[in-house]
This record gives C-alpha cells, sequence and structure tokens, in this order.
C-alpha cells in the first residue's frame, strides 16, 4: 500500500465531485452497430442490444494480477454474487490483448467476459465501435445502466478517456497525471532549488552532470516516456480531433524543445534510459534519484516499494509538474486503468454491481487501491489516509492539483502511442542515437498505424 507524508494543507479541499466534463481529450466516435447475437430491440433500455437476462448467473471478470485484490474485496463484500476470475496481462503496455481476445469472442458469437478491467485508457476507442457481425463491446453506462449521481461523482475529467461521441462507456480506476517527484534530503543536502520550468529542469541536469555524477533527474528508457515528456510540451504526436481522425505533426517547436532537453540530459547523463522496472536501474539509482518526472503511481511502484528504490519515509515529496518559461503548467498522463461492462452480458446487474464496487467503494479504492482513486469521494479519503502515514516529505497538494492539468491536445487513439514509441525511438536512444533525429520516423510511424487503424491523417 502507498504511503503518504504528514501535510500542512488538507488535501480534501482539492477535491471536488463535479458533473463530468467532456473535454477535448474525449474520442469523438459513432457508436452504431446492429445487434450481433443478442435476443432483443437494437435499441435496448440502456441504450444498446441487450442478451436476455439471467438474474443468478454467474459473471466471468477479467483482471490483472494487481486487480485480483478488487475481485476479492467484492467477494468478501458481495457473497452471493457469483464471480469467475480470470487474470491476464490488462493489455499493459500496449499487448493489445484485450481488443484481440474480444476479436475471437465476435467470432465465435459467444464466450464474452461480463467485466474487463484495462491498464490502457484508448481502448474505448475501439470498445465503444461496432465489430464485423456483432455489436460494440462495451456498454454505454450513461443511458440508465450506471446512475448519473454515481458518474458525476468522478473528478471533472477523468472519465474523457472513457467518453465517445458524448456516451461514457467506461469507469476510470485510478488518476495517472504526472508530477515532478523529488527527493528533499537530496535536495537539501546538494543545495539546488526545486525547478519549476523546463529550463530550469535541464539547468539542474547540467548541474548534477558536473556536480555529482552518477545521480539522475528523470528516465527516458520505457515506452510511456512520450506521455511524461513530450505530452508537457505539448508535442502534438495524436491529437483526435473527429471520427476517425487525428492530426500528427511531430517536428514543431513544442516537440523540437523536449526533444532536445532530453538529448542533452541523456548525453550528460542526468536522464537515464535504463527502464524504471529494470534491475539494473535500481542496482545503479537505488539512493541517487534526485527527480524523476512521472505519474502518480511512481509513488507506490517505485519509490516506495521494496521490489524497486524502497526510499526510506521523509525523503521523497512530489511537486507540480514544470511549464516552458511563460506559458500555462501542463502535463502529461501515463495509465489510469479503467473497468469495462460488456454489452454481452446476461446478467447486467451483477455486472454494474461488480464495476461500481471496484470503481468507487472504499474497502478497494480507499483500502487496497495502490493508485489514487478517480472517484472524488474515494481520491478523498485515499489521500487523508496516505496522509496520516507521514511516509512523503510535504503535502500531497502537487496529487490532486495536477489531476486538472493534463493537456487535451494528446488523445486516446485505438492504437498503442506507447508501442510505437518503443519500436521506433528507444532502441534509437538507448544505442547512442538522440530523440531529435528520430522526430520525424516517429511522427511518420504514428501516421502509418494510424492509418492502418482506419484514421484519416491531418
Amino acid at each position: 500500500m502507498v504511503q503518504a507524508p504528514e501535510r500542512t494543507h488538507s488535501p480534501r479541499r482539492r477535491f471536488r465531485s463535479l458533473a463530468l466534463l467532456s473535454g477535448a481529450a474525449a474520442i469523438a466516435l459513432l457508436a452504431s452497430g446492429c445487434a450481433g447475437g443478442s435476443s432483443s430491440a437494437s435499441n435496448g433500455e440502456f441504450g444498446f442490444p441487450e442478451t436476455e437476462q439471467q438474474a443468478d448467473s454467474t459473471i466471468t471478470v477479467w483482471v490483472d494480477n494487481t486487480r485480483v485484490a478488487a475481485a476479492d474485496a467484492f467477494k468478501a463484500a458481495n457473497p452471493d454474487v457469483p464471480i469467475d476470475v480470470v487474470t491476464y496481462d490488462g493489455s499493459a503496455n500496449g499487448s493489445n490483448s484485450f481488443q484481440t481476445k474480444i476479436q475471437l469472442f465476435d467470432k465465435a458469437k459467444k464466450g464474452w467476459p461480463d467485466v474487463v478491467w484495462s491498464t490502457q485508457t484508448n481502448d474505448a476507442a475501439w470498445a465503444s465501435q461496432t465489430s464485423p457481425g456483432s455489436q460494440p463491446f462495451a456498454a454505454q453506462l450513461d443511458g440508465g445502466l450506471v446512475d448519473s449521481e454515481l458518474i458525476d461523482g468522478f473528478t471533472a475529467g477523468s472519465l474523457d478517456p472513457c467518453t465517445v461521441d458524448g456516451k461514457v462507456y467506461c469507469l476510470r480506476n485510478d488518476l495517472a497525471q504526472n508530477v515532478l517527484w523529488y527527493d528533499k534530503t537530496l535536495f537539501d543536502q546538494f543545495g539546488y532549488t526545486l525547478p519549476t520550468t523546463w529550463e530550469e529542469y535541464q539547468e539542474l541536469g547540467e548541474k548534477v552532470a558536473t556536480e555529482h555524477p552518477g545521480y539522475i533527474i528523470g528516465a527516458a528508457g520505457d515506452a510511456w516516456t512520450p506521455e511524461i515528456y513530450m505530452w508537457a510540451s505539448k508535442c502534438q504526436a495524436g491529437d483526435v480531433t473527429a471520427v476517425r481522425e487525428i492530426t500528427v505533426d511531430t517536428t514543431s517547436e513544442e516537440c523540437q524543445r523536449m526533444a532536445d532537453l532530453l538529448d542533452t540530459s541523456i548525453a550528460n547523463g542526468s536522464i537515464t534510459t535504463e527502464s524504471v522496472f529494470s534491475p539494473s536501474f535500481v542496482q545503479k539509482y537505488a539512493g541517487k534519484v534526485l527527480a524523476m518526472p512521472g505519474p502518480v503511481w511512481y509513488s507506490g511502484a517505485i519509490f516506495n516499494s521494496p521490489d524497486s528504490l524502497n526510499v526510506p519515509a521523509g525523503q521523497i515529496g512530489a511537486a507540480t509538474p514544470p511549464t516552458w518559461d511563460g506559458e500555462d503548467v501542463v502535463t502529461g498522463n501515463v495509465g489510469g486503468g479503467t473497468w469495462y461492462i460488456s454489452s454481452h452480458s446476461a446478467n447486467l446487474a451483477s455486472a454494474k454491481k461488480f464495476v461500481e464496487f471496484a470503481a468507487t467503494s472504499d474497502e478497494y479504492q480507499v483500502e487496497l487501491n495502490p493508485g489514487l482513486p478517480a472517484f472524488a469521494a474515494a481520491g478523498e479519503k485515499w489521500v487523508a489516509k496516505q496522509a496520516d502515514s507521514g511516509y512523503f516529505a510535504g503535502d500531497l497538494d502537487a496529487l490532486t492539483d495536477s489531476a486538472s492539468l493534463v493537456w487535451s491536445g494528446w488523445g486516446s487513439p485505438t492504437f498503442s502511442q506507447e508501442a510505437v514509441w518503443a519500436k521506433t525511438v528507444t532502441p534509437v536512444i538507448t544505442s547512442g542515437g538522440t530523440v531529435s533525429d528520430t522526430l520525424e520516423e516517429w511522427g511518420q510511424a504514428i501516421k502509418d498505424q494510424a492509418q492502418v487503424n482506419g484514421y484519416k491523417v491531418g
């Protein structure tokens, strides 16, 4: 369980239960389709074709290993609801396993799970769409299946990746916006000032490289590197603008400036190209991470993890993400899992009960969720609980403040941006090349992948 710091400001004031915003990041896609193997009218009670319901039937729930805890908590709280729990990879790192498996069931016209967990925020883009010979997998949730009051209770903007053509198709599990993690003990020891701009951040890296070689201020060896750095620079690598339309421009000034920062920092060693989850990262950098931009979940997955850096209590703090000098603060997002109900489910009542529990209940979200809950009331309690432990240095205001700072110009298409970066950019920078040299190739790879997936590219 992630621990948290003493606080000087109440984190509760940061959370508000606001009406769902369908921001510019929401994908404008059409959710239409035929009934497939369903037995009811094309417009069911909740806005989609419904299979004949069997109220006492067992529901099949797909989760990854981490979310088994959610299933166990549900079983304990609802012993009268039979469920069959199946573990899979959750489509981690853009594996696309969720979509691939559902396509097989679509062809067979049977076998669909009732509930699916996904680590990805782009699955609504395909799950809300008609599959050949079958209806869309994802059930529309805001057509009456899930109460509007519950949907309105999610942190403003958090359901944007789930919102397609103005309709909600999934519930967000946790927030995954990026902040600037830092080691206060090391900053005090070295006499450094926390950077508030990217220019200051780069200057800090140059100082560290000269004065404390071997220490780092960031990592760029993972597939989600562009979601940390390029997204925060407002690099238009994938702006989903309309139904199957996307704008890609990776040679803009916004992209080039961050590429230059990464190239300079990688070259002087202040940003590593090691994956943060590699054994070599822990061996090289335990006790030497001065700062690191990254998602909220880095707190428990990296800093406060016995399997990773295992930083002692009282050292790690969280700050608002840096901005470019003179510009408003924006940040990127790395993940934040989602829960889906199958439109094919023969027991929508139990499927709904499970998803609502997993996404909003204190039993899971407050007590067991390793990340910051997207459901505002649970998030408020989660932060308060973390703050009582005294793990972090300083308060947790940056975690909640940054939730509304995710730049809307980076969309969630049907394909994985992480997979494209991992194939085109990661091999270059890990072998001594530069990000700048790959910008055009990276952009073309995104365009190619978009076209393969049926997008008109602008």
